[in-house]
């Protein structure tokens, strides 16, 4: 059986998963809400592996393992931490204090082919745009789930989540409204054409 692969993103209506230094929004762009923290947490209510390119990893570590912010220490997070991780890197060799982490180097598109062979739990990436957009288009992403919070980044958005991705059509899977104000989509991509 092969395991599912989902890719996690966050992201504003304009398309950016982060904001540069001239941002003053805070963390979620300041509009998480207790639904949307509750939900966070219930995706790792079971087990799963998680995948993370270099980057993001070392976010990550920097941010849950370090920092002393309390929107950091989310139940989810907390639990993110929990979860088994396979960090795709030819620069990282170190785990950075991350409990369950191995690094591996190679082609990206045949570890995570590897990973959904032999993984008996589903496997779920946060962000790790660059990677994420490569698996897709080697069709290895079996779902999107974008949660796009209700700001418009313009001046200060970075990192357009789909930018440089090729043209995918989106079967929506399910979608869901958070505190009145943030949206979960979640799709099943397709290679175009």
């Amino acid at each position: 059986m092969t395991a599912s692969y989902t890719w996690d993103v966050f992201s504003t209506l304009d398309g950016y998963g982060s904001y540069g230094p001239d941002g003053d929004w805070g963390g979620y762009w300041s509009k998480q809400g207790p639904e949307l923290l509750a939900h966070r947490a219930s995706l790792f209510d079971t087990p799963q592996r998680m995948v993370f390119g270099a980057t993001t990893f070392r976010e990550n570590a920097e941010i849950l393992l370090r920092s002393a912010d309390p929107h950091n220490q989310d139940e989810w997070n907390r639990r993110t931490l929990c979860m088994p991780a396979t960090v795709i890197s030819s620069t990282l060799h170190d785990t950075l204090g991350w409990p369950d982490a191995t690094v591996v180097s190679g082609d990206a598109g045949q570890i995570v082919t590897r990973l959904k062979e032999d993984s008996d739990i589903p496997l779920r990436s946060q962000a790790s745009l660059s990677l994420n957009r490569s698996l897709m288009a080697a069709g290895l992403v079996d779902r999107i789930e974008v949660t796009i919070f209700p700001v418009i980044s313009g001046r200060t958005g970075t990192s357009p989540i789909l930018a440089g991705a090729g043209d995918f059509d989106l079967e929506l899977l399910d979608s869901r409204t958070f505190d009145g104000r943030s949206q979960l989509l979640v799709y099943r991509p397709t290679a175009h054409g």
